[in-house]
């Protein structure tokens, strides 16, 4: 599991902690545990700053758990199972945060957390396939080092099978608070901080908040468009902020992408991790892991304020917020989603090891989820709307080659069926018969497009019927001074190469229109 490089990468990484911390492993037998120990030992051998003795435990703990601390203070941080997958960089980051490096939540996030009362105790389940897992587990162990009052642990689906059943858990991550279900799906740090603010009204004690200078452009979103928009603007010399949730958008939710020109292969976490190097070669501000919460025109331009209570008068605005999964609509998705209803093959389908599931959708994701999903699953079911399937044909071609994979066309899905909180079959009609007929499953991946992110802005630009944001060649709105880019926009075929076009499109607009009114 640990290849001379990842120590080598730890030691090296571990050089600049200010301060030693010690992992603390629980008590018992297991059969992982002594695989956990070699772990942490191996993991502690490559610093004098980072300590592991396998003979100090900690009774609370199960024997396939252990805790960090620092300067014998529990940083509220615990690991169950062994972090390895995508879950390494999360202790990788906790052992190093607790150590003194810079933590990366925004300063406003911080200032929050710190400001938290109540005492939150997060468990966070995960699957170590899961590439969405570590964004809520590295945000929560960053919550836990800003407050004595808060605690999270990571908890391995995989390694406590006895847990997942308990809490009825078929999707991740899956976020417990005080030992209620509190979020799961795909979640993000902004979400987290508004659902806290939504549940606990008392959650805060009073503190300032912070405000910026005035900017000429203040982009709202940080996927391939706003990442592109705020690019080309602060090459302009402008005064940028961006805004966003997690810098790359829709694109982290992406694995192999094929059809990035000049690159032949590449994924979501590669390409997001690249569009957040670039946008710090410039002076631009970066307000990530937050949401807007309001924008009001105002003299000299629009008010923003974000979640955290900051705000700033911005000269533009660059809307760049992209688009969400959407939904089926029917009877038995809301009320299942995580039972059973995913929207994410890579994250959910371990759960359904060796299980029927079926596939909603006949598009290129729909398709590609169905490929996924063949390694894992027993069967896989691709039901499409329309009489022939709209994925790319080499697509269709490699579904068709696969003995498990059937695909059923002209079939509108009525209603998701469950029975004890678990999805067991879904209903459809058959389009040309106008029969319908029972499919039995254990899952339903919904793969049907996207739904624009236009909320924030509705009441203040045209929107269609759809949602998505009326634009001109420019990137202009019917509002003065507002411009939006991607896939929340009118703008045809979302894709990322024409997201990063549209993005500078709208980065140069902006530039023109603020020359043409200073």
């Amino acid at each position: 599991m640990l290849d001379q490089s990842l120590l080598d990468a730890i030691k090296s990484y571990s050089a600049n902690m200010t301060r030693p911390i010690q992992m603390i492993i629980g008590q018992g037998e297991h059969e992982k545990r002594a695989e956990l120990i070699d772990f942490l030992e191996k993991i502690a051998s490559t610093s004098d700053k980072i300590g592991f003795d396998k003979t100090v435990v900690d009774t609370d703990l199960s024997p396939v758990s252990f805790k960090i601390t620092t300067e014998n203070r529990d940083t509220g941080i615990v690991f169950s199972g062994i972090p390895g997958g995508h879950e390494f960089t999360s202790l990788v980051l906790a052992i190093l945060q607790a150590g003194g490096h810079t933590l990366k939540l925004d300063e406003g996030i911080q200032d929050l957390v710190k400001r938290i009362q109540k005492p939150l105790k997060f468990q966070t389940f995960v699957s170590l396939s899961c590439h969405n897992c570590p964004d809520v587990v590295q945000a929560l162990n960053q919550f836990a080092i800003l407050n004595d009052g808060i605690e999270n642990e990571m908890i391995d689906g995989g390694v406590f099978p006895e847990l997942v059943e308990k809490n009825n858990i078929q999707g991740v991550p899956a976020v417990f608070l005080n030992g209620k279900p509190f979020l799961n799906g795909k979640v993000d740090t902004a979400r987290i901080i508004d659902k806290l603010q939504s549940e606990y009204a008392d959650l805060l004690s009073a503190g300032e908040v912070e405000q910026l200078e005035t900017q000429d452009v203040t982009v709202i979103g940080g996927g391939p468009a706003g990442s592109a928009a705020a690019i080309y603007t602060a090459r302009k010399g402008l005064r940028v902020a961006i805004v966003a949730d997690r810098i790359g958008g829709q694109v982290k939710d992406t694995q192999d992408i094929e059809n990035l020109i000049s690159v032949p292969l590449t994924n979501g976490n590669t390409l997001a991790a690249n569009l957040s190097t670039h946008i710090k070669e410039y002076n631009i501000t970066v307000k990530e892991h937050v949401s807007v919460s309001s924008i009001e025109e105002v003299k000299g331009g629009y008010q923003v304020t974000l979640n955290t209570g900051a705000s700033w008068t911005s000269r533009t605005l660059i809307i760049a917020t992209g688009a969400k999964w959407r939904k089926l609509g029917v009877k038995g998705e809301d009320e299942n989603i995580g039972n059973g209803v995913a929207y994410c093959p890579h994250c959910d389908g371990p759960f359904f090891k060796g299980k029927p599931v079926a596939v909603i959708g006949g598009g290129n994701s729909g398709v590609e989820a169905a490929l996924d999903l063949a390694g894992i699953v027993d069967h896989v079911t691709v039901l499409e709307f329309g009489d022939t399937l709209r994925a790319d044909q080499v697509l269709v071609d490699k579904a068709e080659a696969r003995e498990n994979i059937d695909i059923i066309r002209s079939a509108a899905t009525q209603e998701i069926v469950a029975e004890n909180g678990k999805v067991t079959k879904l209903i459809y009609q058959d389009r040309v018969s106008g029969e319908n007929k029972e499919l039995p499953l254990s899952a339903v991946f919904v793969q049907i497009g996207l739904v624009p992110n236009s909320e924030v802005v509705k009441g203040l630009v045209n929107v269609t019927a759809q949602g998505e944001i009326e634009i001109d060649a420019k990137c202009r709105t019917n509002k003065q001074g507002v411009f939006a880019c991607g896939d929340v926009t009118t703008v045809p075929f979302k894709q990322i190469n024409i997201a990063m076009g549209e993005g500078s499109k709208a980065g140069l607009a902006a530039f023109e229109y603020l020359m043409m009114n200073s």
